[in-house]
């Protein structure tokens, strides 16, 4: 199993009230996350509390909601075409 890293020293923890240096590495909330910046597109591979990724992951959430939306609304179009175009056949 890796071994989990220390967080740099200097910040408080808002739920443990201690230096994070001394408590994240113990905390279930302190993770790795991989993959790349839904923002800037590059590579992350990095430790941070679970609380400091909500905005990262937020944003990942509603790009690919967008997608999602997106794609549906291009099948309708292309549904709505060939219907469109096999009643007229129909109709003559």
């Amino acid at each position: 199993m890796a071994q989990v890293p220390r967080a740099d020293a200097g910040l408080i923890c808002p739920l443990h009230k201690k230096d994070v240096s001394k408590v994240c590495h113990t905390c279930p909330w302190w993770v790795q996350l991989k993959g790349a910046s839904p923002n800037t597109g590059e590579m992350i591979d990095d430790w941070r509390c679970s609380v400091a990724y909500l905005p990262i992951l937020m944003v990942e959430v509603a790009q690919k909601a967008n997608q999602a939306g997106a794609a549906t609304e291009d099948m309708r179009n292309e549904i709505t075409r060939r219907m469109d175009l096999q009643t007229r056949r129909l109709l003559g």
